[in-house]
């Protein structure tokens, strides 16, 4: 981390978890923890809980975020939120093109894009992430699967708002697998996105981007995933519904 340059962002992704009373009490837990916290806390929770949190969080320095939003002002697109339905209630932070939204639910580079710019023209901070497969490790690509994930979901987004948006590197081999990659793996492929970054804008974009690591970040390797010069905080998942384990996190990224 280089808190000279960018921010350091703790944001937990609560995926399709918590009913609206378990929420209110993981809240509750976290709200102590993140008082003094030196780092942007961020919780993005099921669109059932933003209203809760957003209300439960004012006040307070933890941010509100949404783990998805459409590329679409409204229409016809049934089960879908979009930005301005997020701003409007008080959301700050989204999530977008998660590996499981590409998995399960067929997000390309193409729709990462379209919402990554939605999302920056209604005032959100989009959380975009990129990462490889196993497969694509093993074989040794992932120099070139980042780096063009990197150029299509950022195309044709200004350098004012690149600043403004926050790249999550998430190998999906690591995600919710309980394996993580290790500390110069995540500051390799952080510098790589950064380095990636300075091509396309330049060296002082590319320093101003907060870049986190999200894969299986939890309180026994934090520290020495957030030391790396590269790692500005992390994308959280399991961890991110324990309070404590959360705090654990929020005081490494506070260092």
């Amino acid at each position: 981390m280089d808190k000279s340059l960018r921010k350091t962002i703790l944001a937990g992704n609560w995926k399709m978890n918590k009913t609206r009373p378990e929420a209110k009490a993981l809240i509750e837990g976290i709200k102590p923890l993140a008082e003094n916290a030196d780092c942007e806390v961020v919780i993005c929770v099921p669109f059932t809980n933003l209203e809760t949190a957003v209300e439960m969080t004012k006040g307070t320095n933890i941010k509100v975020g949404a783990e998805n939003v459409h590329f679409e002002k409204s229409g016809a697109f049934t089960g879908e939120i979009s930005a301005d339905m997020l701003t409007e209630i008080g959301v700050e932070y989204v999530i977008i093109g998660h590996s499981e939204r590409r998995q399960y639910f067929g997000e390309t580079d193409e729709t990462v894009n379209k919402r990554t710019k939605a999302a920056l023209a209604a005032g959100l901070k989009p959380i975009v992430c990129v990462g490889e497969l196993l497969w694509e490790r093993e074989c040794g690509i992932t120099e070139e699967v980042v780096a063009r994930q990197i150029k299509l979901d950022l195309f044709n987004i200004s350098a004012e708002d690149v600043k403004k948006t926050v790249i999550a590197y998430e190998p999906v081999w690591a995600i919710g697998t309980g394996k993580v990659a290790t500390s110069e793996q995540a500051e390799e492929v952080c510098k790589l996105i950064r380095d990636t970054l300075a091509k396309l804008y330049s060296q002082d974009v590319a320093n101003a981007v907060t870049i986190q690591y999200g894969g299986s970040m939890n309180p026994a390797n934090c520290e020495e995933l957030l030391a790396q010069y590269d790692v500005d905080g992390g994308l959280i998942g399991g961890a991110s519904l324990k309070a404590d384990q959360f705090g654990v996190l929020i005081a490494a990224a506070s260092k």
